[in-house]
């Protein structure tokens, strides 16, 4: 019996593809170049020079994935999105510190790579890279037959941003008084999708099945919200005492993070309209109420803690931002542990 000399082209691994897709990633990443970028795509290492201008300048990172969100991304064949939610799982984390998102890095792994299928991908984290103001300046790229199927495949993201020591928001100046503020989500942004995949196989819904103006895969699939742009100014005037994203644990379980000893947040939950996608998975899936506020964020994707009397400030320039935050409560005093009460 006669052997082919092993390749990697027999192998299952094609080194033509990946050449082809770091041609087509080399214009995308361009793009959203920002000031401080010296060396990226293309290099061992990217460089990257700290903006001039701070006096302790203070590193803030952050990682994280899009879970198992991309299980639907594959099998709905809709790959053009699912980069943004992962620029933003990153980013709306890092700025809740008051840091100016300064770089991004991808990693992407598959079993086969389909240079179409890997562009669509790049070209959403590109896109998220821009509307953050943040440059990609490189990233890993592995084909990995053998551990992951075919075209199937994963992503992780790692951002850096820097922010003023003296300017650091980390909550401690929260106090009793304090308004809470509402910025609205697209959707379950990148979480709460092993609960939601398992309520659409339990009622054996279809993807393309018709869902409002759209399909229900298509609304699954809606993108994360970006919120630097929209944070920045607020944070430059030193208006924001506390962030949240609201990401896996809900409101539940964010909102404590930020809150300092003494202090806990009352969140009235008449203040807004549960969305239609949101109203029907805790419906399809007969969701309990500890359920919804743990694992779906209902609408609800950044909250910000502002003193009482900067409130009408804040909102007044989040509006002319063309946002439509809303008072969603207030902090109050507690002796126990820092908590979310739900009224």
């Amino acid at each position: 019996m006669s052997t082919k000399p092993l390749t990697y082209e027999n192998a299952g691994v094609h080194i033509d593809t990946a050449d082809t897709f770091i041609e087509r990633l080399k214009p995308l990443a361009k793009r959203t170049h920002r000031p401080g970028v010296l060396a990226g795509i293309g290099g061992f290492g990217a460089l990257f020079e700290l903006p001039k201008g701070y006096q302790e300048p203070v590193l803030v990172s952050g990682t994280d994935g899009v879970g198992t969100k991309l299980r639907l991304a594959i099998d709905y064949q809709q790959h053009d999105t699912i980069g943004i939610d992962l620029v933003a799982m990153c980013v709306n984390d890092i700025v809740t510190s008051g840091a100016t998102p300064l770089f991004f890095l991808d990693y992407y792994a598959t079993g086969r790579l389909d240079p179409d299928q890997a562009t669509a991908i790049l070209s959403g984290i590109a896109k998220g890279c821009e509307e953050s103001d943040m440059a990609l300046v490189g990233g890993e790229t592995a084909e990995m037959p053998g551990c992951y199927t075919d075209t199937d495949y994963d992503l992780a993201g790692f951002c850096v941003g820097v922010v003023e020591k003296r300017h650091i928001v980390d909550g401690k100046s929260i106090r009793p008084g304090d308004c809470l503020l509402a910025l609205s989500s697209s959707g379950p942004h990148a979480n709460g999708y092993s609960l939601i995949r398992h309520i659409l196989e339990r009622g054996q819904h279809r993807l393309d099945q018709p869902f409002q103006q759209t399909t229900l895969g298509a609304a699954l699939l809606t993108p994360t919200r970006l919120y630097p742009r929209l944070l920045q100014p607020l944070f430059a005037e030193r208006w924001i005492q506390g962030a949240a994203h609201i990401t896996g644990g809900g409101i539940t379980d964010n909102l404590p993070r930020i809150l300092p000893q003494g202090t806990r947040a009352v969140i009235d939950t008449q203040s807004w309209t549960i969305p239609p996608l949101f109203q029907w998975l805790i419906q399809e899936g007969q969701l309990s109420l500890e359920t919804q506020r743990r694992t779906l964020n209902l609408g609800v994707g950044m909250i910000l803690v502002v003193h009482a009397e900067d409130e009408a400030t804040v909102i007044a320039s989040l509006q002319a931002q063309g946002e439509t935050p809303w008072k969603i409560g207030h902090i109050a005093q507690h002796a126990d542990q820092p908590d979310v009460l739900f009224v």
